[in-house]
C-alpha cells in the first residue's frame, strides 16, 4: 500500500461546493481506499491505496465527487514522498526563517511551461513574495493570504492550469498524518 495526500480545489469556500468531511471520507472509502483521514474542512484527505498514477487517482476521485455531490471539484493527488519533498524545500523556511503563519504553498497540477513562467517575472506583488519550484509555489504573504493578489485564481490565469493553496500549518499537519498512517 502506498500513502497519498489529496487536496481538493474550491470546496467549502463562501458557502459554495459544501462537502462535509465525513461524507467526503465515505466517498474515498467507496473507492476502496484505506485508512482515510481528513483534515479540516477545506478538502484534505490522506489515504492509502495500491501503487497507482496520481493523475488517474485525482480524476477518479473528482468523478466520484461529481456523481455523489453534483458538482465538479479539481483534485490534486501526491505521493507522500513528493509531498514531503515539497515541504522540505520551502525557501522561506530554509533560507529566511519567516513567520510560519505568513507562509503558504500553492500546489500545481502540472509542471509550469516556461512561456507561462515568464509572465510571472513581470508581476509586481508588493510585499508578497513567491518562488516556484517544480509543481509548488512557495508564498510569503506578510500581510496575510487574504490580502494578496497571489491567489489560486491569479496563478491559474497566468500558468493556465489548476492550482490550490494550503497554509504552512496545513502542509505540515498533512505530512504528519501521512507519515503516521
Amino acid at each position: 500500500m502506498k500513502t497519498y495526500i489529496s487536496i481538493l480545489r474550491g470546496i467549502n469556500v463562501s458557502g459554495k461546493n459544501r462537502i462535509k468531511m465525513d461524507e467526503l471520507k465515505q466517498v474515498y472509502l467507496d473507492l476502496k481506499f484505506k485508512n482515510c483521514e481528513t483534515y479540516i474542512q477545506s478538502g484534505n484527505v490522506v489515504f492509502q491505496y495500491k501503487d497507482a498514477d496520481v493523475v488517474v487517482l485525482g480524476k477518479l476521485i473528482s468523478k466520484k465527487i461529481a456523481s455523489h455531490f453534483g458538482f465538479d471539484v479539481p483534485v490534486l493527488v501526491m505521493r507522500v514522498d513528493d509531498f514531503k519533498t515539497i515541504s522540505l524545500q520551502n525557501p522561506f523556511v530554509n533560507l529566511r526563517s519567516e513567520d510560519p503563519s505568513k507562509l503558504h504553498v500553492t500546489f500545481l497540477a502540472d509542471q509550469p511551461e516556461t512561456s507561462n513562467l515568464e509572465k510571472l517575472s513581470e508581476v509586481n506583488s508588493g510585499k508578497d513574495e513567491f518562488e516556484i519550484q517544480g509543481k509548488a509555489i512557495y508564498l510569503f504573504c506578510p500581510e496575510g493570504y487574504g490580502n494578496t493578489k497571489l491567489s489560486n485564481n491569479f496563478f491559474e490565469s497566468k500558468l493556465k492550469q489548476v492550482s490550490t493553496t494550503r497554509n504552512w500549518k496545513t502542509v505540515n499537519e498533512l505530512l504528519r498524518i501521512a507519515e503516521n498512517l
